[in-house]
């Protein structure tokens, strides 16, 4: 009983999270680090 309530629970927290990170909204702020190993430096911040 209390494994499938965790398990439900988690399964919860994922697909809350991968809605939150697939949010268009969150589309600058994640192509802004995906070019920060890319930077020389200047922009880094």
């Amino acid at each position: 009983m209390l494994s499938g309530i965790v398990t439900v629970v988690l399964l919860a927290a994922f697909v809350g999270g991968w809605i939150w990170a697939w949010r268009p909204a969150r589309r600058a702020e994640f192509d802004a680090a995906a070019r920060l190993p890319l930077a020389d430096g200047e922009d880094a911040a």
